[in-house]
């Protein structure tokens, strides 16, 4: 099949953010804003389209790695190896639990599912050594599901809740499990997509509504769409080399937020690139579902 190609007019700046690392754009449909993050200036950031508002508030520790919504309206914060409960509102923040201790790594991409459990990565500072892990988090427990990951990335569910999808971006591969969703256990790991030959790097995704998987490629400049087969059906050139991750948002979820990355681009790179590090919208190309909210007790 020949897929479409999105032209590159629809692509536009949503918030001049100019990010180092942006990271895990979430659309909260109770305030009708996007939450998204700076992995290196540990910046937790809010956008209100209705009223083009953007605010940032700064975070202790050396990483901010991801975030997830709370059932009573705060925020999961992924600080280093820990995660901390965090209030928008006051800006007060608590420590919640710990995911590892004694490594050189840091959490990385994560995703709640529809029982409200978080699914979070860890990855290696380095960026080569397979120290990480995917973990599932009930309540202020972690559960290590499996190990020997590079960077965790890619974290989804599908539409009817019975695939995960996981990619590690080092490793330049996505697979997708069988997922239990009422007892919280994958199995059955299969590839999905393999780019061991090419190394290019998926890096985060979502899911629409029809169970497209929608995936930004690292230093690749591209977002692409795949059908639930496996097949890309759909190209999306962007105007920045390392988009990292996408979210369908606007009251409608129809709205792609696109978050993207100034880091490992030198002086001539971030010259042509004015829109690396900001936060992009693509409007119209589909519709996504609606983010899960994290149980946290």
């Amino acid at each position: 099949m020949t897929a479409r190609i999105i032209a590159a007019d629809k692509v536009q700046t949503a918030v001049p953010a100019g990010d180092v690392l942006g990271e895990t754009p979430l659309w909260c449909s109770r305030l009708n804003k996007l939450w998204w993050i700076d992995i290196d200036r540990r910046l937790h950031q809010s956008f209100d389209p209705s009223t083009g508002a953007h605010r940032t508030t700064r975070h202790d520790g050396r990483f901010l790695g991801s975030q997830a919504l709370v059932s009573d309206g705060s925020h999961i914060l992924a600080q280093d190896l820990g995660l901390f409960r965090y209030d928008a509102a006051s800006r007060e923040s608590s420590r919640f639990c710990e995911i590892e201790t004694g490594r050189d790594n840091r959490l990385n991409d994560g995703r709640v599912d529809a029982r409200g459990r978080l699914w979070i990565g860890t990855m290696d500072n380095d960026l080569h050594r397979p120290n990480g892990s995917l973990y599932r988090v009930d309540g202020s427990t972690a559960t290590p599901m499996f190990a020997e990951v590079i960077v965790s990335n890619g974290i989804a569910f599908s539409p009817d809740n019975r695939t995960l999808y996981f990619t590690d971006t080092r490793r330049y591969c996505t697979w997708q499990f069988d997922f239990d969703l009422d007892d919280g256990v994958i199995g059955n790991r299969r590839l999905f997509a393999d780019y061991t030959a090419s190394k290019e790097r998926p890096d985060g995704a979502c899911v629409d509504v029809d169970g497209g998987v929608w995936t930004a490629f690292f230093s690749g400049g591209r977002i692409v769409r795949y059908r639930p087969d496996g097949r890309i059906d759909t190209i999306i050139p962007l105007p920045v080399t390392n988009p990292t991750c996408v979210c369908f948002g606007g009251r409608d979820l129809t709205t792609m937020f696109v978050t993207t990355a100034r880091k490992f681009l030198d002086p001539m790179q971030l010259d042509r690139e004015s829109e690396a590090g900001h936060l992009l919208a693509i409007h119209g190309i589909a519709q996504g579902l609606a983010e899960h909210r994290f149980a946290a007790g």
